[in-house]
């Protein structure tokens, strides 16, 4: 039996999760677990590779096992979630859409991503810290706690030196078990949820027994070993000979005709082949818990023949679920070998971490779901502040409570949050309005609500400058909101005596509802009072034509104050513009 009761929350997935690596945890260290302090430390782990920007679907891969470790944790037990930098692996194409990249990378395709050039202007030593630093930077604002372990490292120091050996040793059997796979007609390919990732794409490159994955080696059939070429650098090499009883290994690169003779049990400039590089890492590490994505997950795949050849290694393959596709709005895929995809930091500009979390962490990892970058983010917003609120009064739903306390905070603490955190859509449209001006923001801001107003703009960071981000860098231009200078007086000279006394009325009601809530309760009042009706009447009893008319009022408020048939919502719009100039673009 476990030592630590499993959780009683059985809707929420993170705790599911957590009791079955626990429980897996506890099976392969039996009679260990006597207490907290005896008990094994749990592995879980990720890979990414820093071959482009990390996107938002890359984040699922490291956002899965973060909460289940959390979890772990918040229960007392130790865990080392490791991040696992597949910064080794080939240089495959010039992503397009990178600030300080052309197409004389090309050069270096096939190189490890450690010894390519960074980005023009780039503070870091190669292209793999470059891609790197921001993931980590942005990992630490999400609270993500981890051990970050390089390939490029751990190769090149020689740690993986007996497992290379030991591999090689045992070709023929890595060999056996592959060719289950290639002997099997290949099935009709399907539209992908989302691309492969690099590992995978490396993994399928080339054709038959000859594909990198295969790991051909020339004169000697398959061999798990690519060497990188003493001369140029990349992986564009094929073995010519080896000697098992001394390891001697002749190599010859197709792409410059170098060609050398090493011996490997010195050696250390060169990769176990992607599927045999994968269970390698799981036995060496002892990972019992790590998800894959559909790429990762279909037969004959990297997980399920890993699964297979990390017996090899005498390892076990780690439990852990395939994950599903993150969109964004408006946009199908991601790739990260594709510029101009949405990452972790590109998110956080315009949204708290806790929301982000809370993304990740209120579906299940098979569950598809999208990131608002347009008009979205606000319902989302709305969306979380109802959802706090309603933890805070204690009538939230068990689940919903679990993925709250998860975005808000981990086993090490809270997040900072924002003290104030005042609706998102209204923040938003004063910073549209304001467009970069503090003193008149905080006049706004302090306006919303009379009995507890702002008095410092910093009460509402860090949500205004997320909001203020998203207006300045996902808003058009032309949807951007300008107040006119001047009234437009042809208008005002057209309108009807209804519309004439639509304004009066609002008017009159200014300076008495000068707040948010009574601003909104008078803009949609107006039309109510001029049917005949008290403007605390519900939908209900109001006949169908009071929504035509509030929308024609509306129009013509916007048209007068910002020229435009639409704008921000009108309360927060009105007390932006402030009362003297609302009165006097308004005719009065």
């Amino acid at each position: 039996m476990p030592i630590v009761a499993q959780s009683t929350e059985t809707a929420d997935w993170v705790s599911r999760f957590a009791d079955d690596v626990i429980e897996e945890s506890e099976r392969r260290a039996p009679g260990k677990a006597t207490s907290l302090a005896t008990a094994p430390v749990v592995v879980v782990a990720s890979g990414l590779s820093p071959s482009g920007p990390i996107h938002l679907g890359n984040l699922r891969e490291v956002m899965t096992p973060h909460l289940v470790a959390d979890e772990i944790r918040r229960r007392g037990r130790q865990v080392r979630h490791l991040i696992s930098w597949d910064d080794y692996d080939r240089y495959r194409k010039v992503p397009s859409g990178v600030p300080g990249v052309d197409e004389s990378w090309a050069e270096h395709i096939g190189k490890p991503l450690t010894s390519v050039p960074a980005p023009k202007g780039s503070a870091y030593p190669n292209w793999a810290e470059h891609f790197k630093a921001a993931m980590v930077e942005s990992l630490a604002e999400l609270g993500v706690e981890f051990d970050g372990i390089s390939q490029t490292a751990q190769y090149t120091s020689g740690v993986y030196r007996e497992q290379i050996l030991h591999a090689i040793r045992h070709r023929a059997d890595i060999d056996a078990i592959l060719d289950q796979y290639r002997t099997k007609k290949a099935p009709a390919k399907k539209q992908q949820q989302k691309p492969l990732d690099e590992a995978e794409l490396e993994a399928e490159e080339g054709s038959g027994a000859a594909s990198e994955d295969d790991g051909s080696g020339g004169n000697v059939g398959y061999f798990p070993y690519k060497p990188y070429c003493g001369n140029c650098e990349k992986d564009l090499t094929t073995v010519t000979s080896y000697d098992d009883d001394t390891t001697e290994l002749t190599y010859a690169c197709t792409a410059c005709g170098f060609s050398e003779t090493v011996r490997l049990n010195e050696f250390n400039r060169g990769k176990l082949v992607w599927k045999v590089d994968w269970p390698m890492r799981w036995a060496y590490e002892g990972v019992v818990f790590e998800p894959s994505g559909v790429d990762h997950s279909s037969p004959g795949s990297s997980f399920q023949v890993g699964g297979q050849i990390v017996g090899i290694f005498g390892g076990q393959q780690p439990i852990g679920p395939m994950y599903a596709f993150v969109g964004i709005s408006g946009m199908a895929k991601m790739s990260s070998s594709r510029g101009g995809v949405p990452t972790a930091a590109d998110a956080l500009k315009i949204m708290e971490p806790q929301i982000l979390r809370w993304l990740y962490a209120r579906r299940r990892p098979n569950q598809s779901f999208k990131i608002a970058f347009d008009q979205e983010i606000q319902r989302l917003y709305d969306e979380w502040d109802k959802l706090d609120a309603k933890v805070t009064d204690g009538s939230a739903l068990p689940a919903d409570i679990a993925a709250h306390s998860r975005a808000v905070g981990t086993a090490a603490g809270e997040l900072p949050r924002t003290p104030r955190p005042l609706p998102y859509r209204t923040l938003a449209s004063v910073a549209d309005i304001t467009a970069g001006h503090e003193d008149q923001a905080l006049r706004i801001l302090s306006e919303l609500d009379p009995s507890d107003p702002l008095t410092a703009l910093d009460e509402a960071r860090p949500r205004y400058d997320k909001a203020e981000a998203w207006i300045n860098t996902h808003v058009p231009a032309d949807q951007r909101t300008i107040v006119r200078d001047e009234p437009d007086a042809d208008l005002l000279k057209s309108l009807d005596e209804a519309s004439q006394q639509s304004l009066s009325l609002l008017l009159d009601g200014l300076a008495d509802n000068w707040s948010l809530d009574g601003l909104t309760h008078l803009v949609y009042g107006v039309p109510k009072v001029q049917a005949g009706f008290p403007t605390d009447a519900t939908p209900k009893e109001l006949p169908a034509e009071i929504k035509s008319a509030q929308r024609a009022f509306f129009a013509l408020l916007y048209h007068l104050l910002v020229g435009r048939d639409t704008g921000p919502r009108l309360p927060t719009l009105l007390l932006a513009v402030g009362q003297e100039r609302v009165r006097t673009l308004l005719g009065k």
